[in-house]
């Protein structure tokens, strides 16, 4: 009787010690000293002789595909401080599209570029509607493996023009040498759409669907024949599957299409704003490869409105001038974990140019959301209500509401630094012991592992926000991050910085 009693209050003892969130046996997570994998500001390796230090550094336009235990990436040749005689004299094998290769997706080897010189049909092409411009480098690469074959697509166009030239390369390698293999879809200034900014899907049943286009005209999407990898009906150019409000002076470009086989659902991750300043990244849904797309409040992204959720937006956290130009994603599948690459454009001038690799996290109804810091290959652990407890510094994401002149949906020269209500910066809360946040706002704080972290500050609600461990890269830090939505459809970012 009396061991019967023993073990129930020992029992008792241990389930009150779950409830309450103490460690049993561990101490509470605290943020702690880990130096960052490689720096920021990378202008002391900027000239064309480094080149082989670029691992993170001049990208733009990134897309990435893992083959076997290595995961590639292609990006548009955007160099930040260019010099082709300087490249000569280097001995630089100055090319078009640069490409990647990392075994982790932080520690990044510059393999070169893909091609020597641009595709003479596409540089005729484009200077042939462009009255002799254009043509001076190749745009938004992105790679598609099928059986034995790997495609290069590219884009080839005149700058703030709806001219352009998507073509495909083929290789056996996914580093080339490639062979060109012609033209997908191209456009001119009759156009409605801008060939420019491809991705491509592969159903479940075989069939390649390419999503592509930009400002003019919004978003298309066509069907490829999987035996050669160009246009299933010759001269097609596909059917609108995404505008904006105000899209003739609001920008939409650089669609990312991917399944998730565990949702049973194709996602189609856009980017709006000019590149350089509040470039953001939205996405949506459907069941079916060719859309209709849907946003988190069931809007039919093909009508001339704007989509949500907001998933990046220029943003500044503590110790760092901040990032803008944060979208035009890439999207890889790793084993069933999500990883979203893009550009962020160092702050203030916003010219250098690094690559930001982000875990993507679903919400319980589905949704992608992205990290708050970059991907540094912290291992994960399960938390308790302790692991909360401290000072954290929080970002919710907002549109911008200043209003600038814009020239075909991008900023116009010279204006490239953020206007202060153009970037999303933190505020610092302290969650306490009794759920309770204090700081510029009072609010209240739970956790439990079934539902995640919910947070009400002032009279926002936020349910569902995903814990994970990751890198504060800007205190150089190993802590505790969260992401999620709010009621409105933007992202809310959150570090714990004591």
């Amino acid at each position: 009787m009396c061991k019967t009693i023993i073990k129930a209050a020992i029992l008792m003892a241990a389930t009150t010690l779950v409830v309450s969130g103490c460690s049993l046996g561990r101490q509470p997570v605290t943020p702690e000293k880990n130096p960052n994998p490689w720096k920021d500001d990378y202008t002391s390796v900027s000239a064309m002789k480094d080149y082989r230090s670029w691992g993170t550094y001049n990208v733009h336009d990134p897309a990435c595909r893992k083959i076997g235990d290595t995961f590639y990436l292609y990006s548009t040749d955007a160099i930040f401080r260019e010099n082709k005689e300087e490249a000569k004299e280097a001995g630089v094998p100055l090319g078009y599209i640069q490409v990647r290769k990392s075994k982790d997706l932080v520690n990044w080897e510059f393999a070169g570029w893909a091609f020597p010189e641009i595709p003479a049909e596409a540089v005729e092409h484009v200077r042939s509607h462009a009255d002799g411009e254009g043509a001076t480098n190749i745009w938004a690469p992105y790679l598609v493996q099928y059986k034995d074959k790997y495609r290069l697509y590219y884009c080839v166009s005149a700058f703030a023009k709806s001219i352009s030239y998507l073509g495909m390369a083929e290789s056996d390698s996914p580093e080339g040498p490639w062979e060109l293999k012609g033209c997908v879809v191209k456009t001119d200034s009759t156009s409605v759409m801008n060939a420019i900014d491809p991705s491509v899907v592969i159903t479940e049943n075989g069939e390649h669907w390419m999503v592509y286009g930009s400002y003019f005209g919004g978003l298309y999407e066509m069907q490829l024949d999987p035996e050669t990898g160009l246009a299933m009906r010759i001269g097609d150019q596909g059917h609108c599957i995404a505008r904006r409000a105000d899209g003739k002076k609001d920008n939409i470009e650089a669609p990312e299409i991917v399944y998730n086989p565990e949702l049973k659902k194709y996602y189609l991750f856009v980017s709006y704003d000019p590149l350089m300043t509040t470039y953001n990244i939205r996405v949506g849904r459907s069941e079916k490869p060719e859309g209709p797309f849907y946003d988190l409040f069931g809007k039919d992204m093909s009508e001339e409105t704007n989509n949500y959720p907001v998933l990046t937006h220029p943003y500044r956290f503590d110790n760092h001038p901040g990032w803008a130009g944060t979208a035009h994603c890439g999207v890889v599948n790793d084993n069933g974990r999500y990883f979203l690459m893009h550009q962020g454009r160092l702050s203030p001038a916003n010219h250098l140019m690094d690559l930001h690799v982000r875990e993507i996290f679903w919400t319980k109804d589905g949704w992608p959301v992205v990290s708050p810091e970059r991907y540094a290959a912290i291992p994960q652990q399960e938390f308790i209500k302790d692991d909360f407890v401290g000072e954290w510094e929080m970002i919710l994401i907002r549109d911008s509401k200043y209003e600038r002149q814009l020239w075909a949906g991008q900023i116009l020269w010279g204006e490239g630094e953020l206007h202060d209500n153009e970037v999303n910066v933190s505020i610092h809360y302290t969650f306490t012991p009794d759920g309770k946040i204090t700081g510029e706002q009072e609010g209240r704080w739970a956790y439990s592992p079934e539902k995640g972290l919910a947070i009400r500050i002032g009279e926002e609600e936020m349910q569902g926000l995903i814990p994970h461990m990751g890198q504060d890269w800007e205190n150089e830090m190993k802590t505790i991050l969260f992401t999620g939505l709010d009621s409105h459809g933007f992202s809310v970012w959150g570090k714990r910085v004591k």
